[in-house]
């Protein structure tokens, strides 16, 4: 098999990465890791087959641009035995396994042809996290330092990464992670029991952010220190929406990460976990809302209405739930209403707060058509907010 049929063999496996989607809480699609086609059909040469799939992905960067990225894997073989996962050591698949140099070639070939744009890279562990991380450094070094790559470069983090090696990865690409998989300890050793939460997947993060406090940006990649994410595999340990949620405000409150991901499990044959159901994609949805609220509307984890079984209502996005609870009683005056208030209406994001503030400087805001030209969702905000003294009139939902 050679060089561009792996990559093509691995596209299932790379799916389990979630892609660099950034949206609006009220916008977040429920399926974001969509597989694209190769826009140049064969990138191997003649004898390749015509028009392969490649684990080719859009992926929205955080300043708002698409761009399609290569995900795929170093190797697919691993020595860990996580229950939930396609690559665990007690499954019976072929495994692919690429040489950082034969890796580095294929994804620069993509590149220059106009198939990709970024990459990003994982891999299972085999002889160890810091062997396999010293082999996907030596891939990010191949492209950046021999290839003269200075594209995008998303580079994973292994279990069991030392530090050196963490920023090492902090010099070489765009934005760095590692998986934690699961909110606490306990929820962790019923996906994967051979893995240290605290130790191998916690710590690296807060090396991350060490790193980026205590040394100065021109050491990262393009004179600044890489962006840092992690994911969850949410519905398969009975970890409720309370637990993610509350891991999720330490992760971006303490440690600055830029995203975090939830990815709906999903049942892998031959898994210990094959019979168990999926998760409801909705779930997953509301996650994401919760966790935009946490990250830039200035929301806490106390904020959010949880049932009693600690998930997040499904019927419902969080931002309207406690928009319902506090300000339908106590609409909000839109012209006195300070940044963060703002923030709290349903329909109005960051760019619409700021949209506000600089209008309320020439005049006040008298109707929905003047905050409609600002780009606020006004059927959303209608219900909880006052124009110049006044609720404005607003069609009410029956169904």
């Amino acid at each position: 098999m050679d060089t561009f049929e792996k990559l093509s063999s691995l596209r299932l496996e790379a799916a389990f990465e979630d892609a660099e989607i950034t949206a609006m809480p009220e916008e977040v699609p429920a399926e974001p890791n969509t597989l694209v086609r190769c826009p140049i059909g064969s990138v191997g040469g003649e004898d390749h087959p015509c028009d392969p799939v490649y684990p080719i992905y859009m992926a929205t960067l955080p300043g708002g641009k698409r761009i399609p990225v290569l995900k795929t894997l170093l190797t697919s073989a691993c020595e860990r035995n996580c229950y939930y996962c396609f690559a665990r050591a007690g499954r019976d698949t072929p495994r692919q396994t690429f040489h950082p140099e034969e890796l580095a070639q294929a994804f620069f070939c993509m590149y220059r042809k106009g198939a990709v744009q970024g990459i990003l890279l994982s891999s299972g562990i085999a002889g160890g996290g810091t062997r396999t991380q010293d082999r996907l450094l030596a891939v990010a070094e191949i492209l950046r330092n021999k290839m003269e790559y200075r594209g995008y470069l998303h580079l994973k983090l292994m279990p069991g990464v030392e530090r050196a090696q963490v920023e090492r990865a902090m010099q070489l690409a765009d934005r760095v992670s590692i998986n934690l998989e699961a909110p606490t300890t306990q929820h962790l050793s019923r996906l994967a029991p051979m893995k240290q939460l605290a130790e191998e997947l916690v710590r690296p993060l807060q090396w991350i952010e060490e790193i980026r406090r205590n040394q100065p940006p021109w050491y990262g990649w393009g004179g600044r220190w890489p962006s840092s994410t992690t994911q969850f595999v949410v519905g398969a340990a009975g970890e409720s929406d309370l637990d993610l949620l509350h891991t999720s405000e330490y992760l971006h409150r303490r440690l600055r990460l830029s995203r975090v991901y939830f990815s709906g499990f999903a049942p892998v044959p031959g898994t210990p976990l094959e019979n168990h159901p999926p998760v409801d994609p909705r779930r997953r949805v509301r996650l994401y809302q919760a966790d935009f609220l946490l990250r830039d509307y200035g929301f806490s984890f106390s904020d959010f209405i949880f049932l009693p079984d600690g998930t997040l209502p499904l019927e419902s996005d969080p931002k309207l739930l406690w928009a319902q609870t506090h300000l339908a009683e106590a609409p909000l005056e839109i012209n006195r209403a300070t940044f963060e208030e703002l923030l709290r209406v349903p329909g109005i994001g960051p760019k619409s707060v700021k949209a506000i503030l600089s209008a309320r400087r020439c005049g006040r805001l008298r109707s929905l058509g003047d905050l409609k030209v600002l780009g606020v969702q006004i059927k959303r905000a209608a219900p909880f907010i006052l124009l110049d003294g006044r609720q404005p009139v607003f069609q009410l939902k029956f169904w």
